[in-house]
């Protein structure tokens, strides 16, 4: 209900997020940029400055409204905690990125063996951060909310509620650190995968969803509501309402001086009634029913099933875009200039873009498609009010009353609510015509099927992209382009001639793959694999102007000389075989199979092969 405390709420969510995306997508050069002590210079010259300008704005807005009062400024506040949390992220990349922090981090044991720890780290001093502008913001923050909370007070009370933020990425982390760290390889073998990444994370994150709000209770000090009138009528109206429930609780949130209520919990038995002492005080019985209304829509509306589909949808989004953006930038080809090691330079350069292109991805996102929907969703709630109590009054009335002890603007709006002449103008509209209530839910509706139709759709992408034909060819494509370019720079190197080769044998391009697989042996004549793979082509190719008998027997014959591995053994056999030389080849795949390949059944398929040739 409160819109200020909410909205930097969730703007603090997205910025969780853009710190995890620079941590992860970080491409550790061999070696700092700076040393110790210039490192430690820097860091501090970046706090200070920090620090500094967070003062200065905030003073200067404690000024403005100790002069002018605190109309309109509402936004002002808004935009400068914003500016500096934004400010925040960019040191944080900084630190990241260019002091290199992390490596004197995962230079020590303990941080290097969990990397859940450095995360929390750099996550940690991101809320130092972010205590700093609720320590400085403190006196515009009292004088803009007529608040009568303490300065401690009110930075403790927005740490603990911001912690919750994390709480799904800290225990997966975990849990993910746990597997790695056990002898057992099932678990370790399905994180490696795509498939079981997405398994993992969906099943986890479900769990957690419906567990969460017994943890998140005990993070912010609720306790159960005091028996009393006031509980009473809460009991009744969910009882009306045919709600279930474990607990109304007592949300002490900056010592219960904030008019605000909730609800939090898919299941009964985690499913808690959330309701601060100042909003109980103000508001009277009628309207009390009306704010609890507004918060047991939200249940019978599913909309915390909708939330719970749009953070799967992340994960989809994940596999999806963001593989996208990762081809995108690479096939780019960007590079830094003036770079003193263009190829590591590169990787870290493609590291940067890719976590400025996901953090621009996940806020639009978050900002716009599920701010839309949050914003819809809280208008649904509202309109629940009609539903169980026949009228809309009581929330208009509520949300007067907000307003003006809250010393918020009527007009201000944020991502994810409207605003409250907007809220009351359409509680209004629907006092007078009932229809505006179907007519917004056959909205809501539409819009969320359209939202699931676009989620499968991206889905499908990226199954594509991951697992499909398509994926597979932009990676040969990719793959070629990075060979090509870097035979360019080095025209000798056999090694990189025969990866093209293998991009191209992938391909079915082989003519091209022919060519390569000569040239990679041209400049290194003991090549084995390189012989080995040529041989392969002329005895096997599925288009016959390609093949060769003679020469896929004379390169077979020089590789197994050179390395009697099982794999080669198998060429030279079937190089024999293409010759008509029988014999010979069940000699060669028998040497392949004392070598105990690990495909066995292979190996005794073509011994059977040859056999029965032997036999025509």
């Amino acid at each position: 209900m409160l819109f200020v405390f909410s909205s930097l709420m969730f703007g603090n969510f997205i910025y969780f997020i853009v710190v995890l995306l620079i941590f992860t997508t970080y491409y550790p050069p061999e070696k700092p940029y700076l040393g110790p002590f210039e490192t430690l210079i820097v860091f501090l010259m970046l706090v200070a400055m920090f620090v500094a300008s967070t003062r200065a704005a905030f003073r200067a807005l404690a000024r403005k409204i100790y002069l002018n009062g605190p109309s309109g400024l509402h936004g002002r506040f808004d935009r400068i905690f914003h500016r500096q949390a934004i400010m925040a992220i960019l040191i944080i990349a900084i630190d990241i990125y260019i002091l290199n922090l992390q490596l004197y981090v995962t230079a020590i044991p303990a941080f290097s063996a969990l990397p859940t720890l450095s995360a929390l780290l750099f996550i940690g001093l991101f809320v130092v951060c972010l205590a700093i502008i609720w320590w400085m913001a403190y006196d515009a923050y009292t004088c803009l909310f007529q608040a009568k909370v303490s300065r401690k007070t009110y930075v403790l009370s927005n740490i603990s509620f911001n912690l919750p933020v994390i709480l799904p990425w800290l225990l997966i982390s975990a849990v993910v650190d746990i597997i790695n760290l056990l002898p057992f390889q099932p678990p370790k073998k399905l994180l490696a995968t795509p498939e079981g990444q997405v398994i993992f994370l969906s099943c986890f994150l479900g769990a957690l969803v419906v567990v969460a709000p017994c943890l998140i209770k005990v993070f912010w000090r609720c306790r159960p509501l005091p028996q009393g009138p006031q509980r009473k009528r809460i009991e009744e109206l969910c009882t009306k309402a045919k709600l279930r429930y474990n607990n109304i609780l007592n949300w002490p949130i900056f010592e219960g001086r904030i008019l605000t209520a909730g609800v939090m919990g898919l299941v009964k038995r985690c499913r808690y009634i959330l309701v601060t002492q100042a909003l109980l005080r103000i508001l009277n019985d009628e309207e009390i029913d009306s704010v609890m209304a507004h918060e047991i829509g939200h249940i019978k509306k599913k909309h915390l099933v909708l939330y719970l589909i749009f953070f799967l949808g992340l994960i989809v989004l994940s596999y999806a875009v963001f593989d996208l953006i990762l081809y995108a930038i690479l096939y780019a080809n960007l590079t830094l200039p003036m770079a003193q090691d263009p190829k590591a330079e590169s990787f870290r350069f493609i590291s940067i873009l890719y976590a400025g292109a996901m953090a621009v991805t996940l806020v639009v996102y978050f900002r716009y498609v599920f701010g839309y929907f949050m914003r819809n969703c809280e208008r649904q709630a509202d309109l629940y009010a009609f539903s169980l109590l026949g009228t809309g009054r009581g929330l208009v009335s509520s949300l007067e009353k907000i307003a003006v002890y809250s010393g918020q603007s009527h007009d201000r709006p944020n991502w994810h609510h409207f605003s409250i002449r907007q809220r009351i103008d359409f509680l209004n509209i629907c006092e007078i015509n009932r229809e505006w209530i179907a007519r917004h839910d056959r909205k809501l509706r539409s819009s969320v099927a359209v939202f699931i139709a676009g989620l499968l759709c991206v889905g499908y992408v990226g199954y594509a992209i991951n697992f499909g034909a398509i994926g597979k060819a932009i990676n040969i494509h990719l793959l070629e382009k990075t060979l090509v370019k870097e035979l360019q720079q080095n025209p000798a190197d056999p090694a990189l001639y025969s990866l093209l080769g293998s991009v191209y044998y992938q391909n079915k391009d082989y003519g091209k793959a022919i060519s390569a697989y000569e040239k990679s042996i041209e400049f290194a004549p003991h090549n084995a694999e390189a012989l080995n793979d040529l041989a392969w082509i002329y005895a096997t190719c599925e288009q016959w102007q390609y093949r060769d008998p003679s020469k896929a027997l004379v390169n077979a014959e020089l590789a197994a000389t050179l390395r009697p591995e099982s794999h080669i053994l198998d060429t030279l056999a079937e190089s024999y075989y293409v010759n008509g030389l029988h014999e010979k080849a069940i000699i060669a795949i028998k040497q392949a199979l004392a070598t105990d390949p690990k495909d066995r059944h292979y190996y005794e398929s073509q011994l059977r092969k040859f056999e029965e040739g032997l036999g025509d």
